[in-house]
């Protein structure tokens, strides 16, 4: 089911774990999933609502304006500081609103990790609000992440939401099942 955009926006106003580590190297050595979050920067308040509810299952979400300050205009510079953030994180969450299917950067950072990831490292978090569903256009293509009714994320295997699994449960590091 996919998140309601309503959740993130109220998880956005908790606060955020203190276990969040402060960088990649940090996470690493901490044992955490490590997720680059391509997002719309319009959806800057869902992308630390997502990041909020991921910090409470035990992962680290690295979201690019917290570390640095990008060009709005694509540059070389900007384009190779993307790359390698992508790279380095294990996991590629792609936050699937009606903002990032407009967004200049996010089918660019979903097909370049397509490019130098595996595919079970790339995950959709698909939403919802009143106009209907976003991110069904990846759905079948990656994994996808949702939330049950009670509010539980989990992860599921393209297009098969009976395979799907407690997010806490994933393992740190992608494989090619969940």
């Amino acid at each position: 089911m996919p998140i309601p955009l309503d959740s993130l926006d109220r998880a956005a106003t908790r606060a955020t774990p203190t276990i969040v580590a402060k960088s990649l190297q940090e996470a690493r050595t901490l044992g955490r999933k490590t997720a680059f979050l391509s997002h719309s920067h319009l959806d800057r308040t869902r992308a630390k609502g997502l990041q909020t509810l991921l910090a409470e299952q035990g992962w680290n979400v690295f979201i690019d304006w917290e570390h640095c300050t990008l060009d709005e205009r694509p540059t070389k510079e900007t384009a190779a500081w993307l790359q390698e953030a992508i790279v380095r994180c294990d996991w590629l969450l792609y936050l699937a609103t009606p903002n990032s299917q407009k967004s200049r950067w996010c089918p660019w950072e979903i097909g370049y990790a397509d490019g130098k990831k595996s595919a079970p490292s790339i995950v959709v978090v698909a939403t919802k609000d009143s106009s209907g569903t976003s991110g069904s256009e990846y759905l079948n293509l990656y994994r996808q992440m949702s939330e049950t009714t009670t509010g539980t994320l989990m992860m599921s295997e393209p297009g098969k939401v009976s395979t799907a699994r407690v997010l806490r449960e994933v393992s740190t590091t992608p494989s090619t099942r969940l």
